[in-house]
């Protein structure tokens, strides 16, 4: 059973869509109990960091949600999920995030305006090590991604993929124990996003 973080923001139901069809149960909730007991987390996210983080501690799951990562449950971020794992994010006045992962989440600022912020559509995602979250998906596979802001991991091994978008060459996966996250879709992006959504379901730590 995956349990889905319910901060009253984000693609729960897309998350939850994607799971049923490769055969996963989950459950969506904003229940501190339940987190605290969940064997596998998933904290989708679409939006402001400032404002989940706000509505993270407002519905008191922040701490339930630290310490069960912390337990060693396997833990996936997506978009947002990503950048709230580390320490801060550029966004909503350097705001703080969860902390589970060293590193902020950095601002596109491309040269001379040659690509757009956000980015949005799909784009390669090249493994820079093996994992079992990338379990048979090529090398240089493209995902969906939509965001203005990306990680930067303060420790290099904490990269997992890499991918380049307005002139930079950024961390689109990043791990760090049982915790992984993508700052591209899963649930969007098709075959391989629902083959990397059932090599999470499988993952044994």
């Amino acid at each position: 059973m995956i349990t889905i973080v319910d901060y009253k923001a984000g693609n729960l139901t897309s998350v939850r869509l994607a799971l049923k069809a490769i055969g996963v149960d989950a459950i969506v909730t904003d229940s501190p109990e339940k987190i605290a007991a969940a064997d596998r987390i998933v904290f989708p996210g679409v939006g402001h960091i400032g404002a989940a983080m706000r509505s993270l501690n407002g519905l008191d799951l922040a701490e339930p949600l630290k310490k069960r990562a912390k337990s060693g449950v396997p833990f996936l971020g997506i978009c947002l999920g990503t950048q709230i794992v580390l320490d801060r994010s550029e966004e909503d006045g350097n705001a703080a995030g969860l902390g589970l992962i060293p590193g902020a989440a950095r601002l596109f600022r491309p040269k001379f305006g040659r690509q757009k912020v956000p980015q949005m559509g799909w784009n390669s995602v090249v493994q820079q090590r093996k994992h079992p979250l990338f379990k048979d998906i090529p090398d240089g596979s493209e995902f969906y991604f939509l965001h203005s802001y990306y990680p930067a991991p303060l420790l290099d091994d904490c990269v997992l993929a890499v991918t380049n978008y307005a002139d930079v060459t950024f961390a689109s996966a990043i791990c760090s124990d049982n915790i992984v996250a993508t700052q591209f879709h899963p649930e969007k992006s098709g075959r391989l996003g629902l083959q990397l959504l059932k090599n999470f379901a499988q993952w044994k730590i």
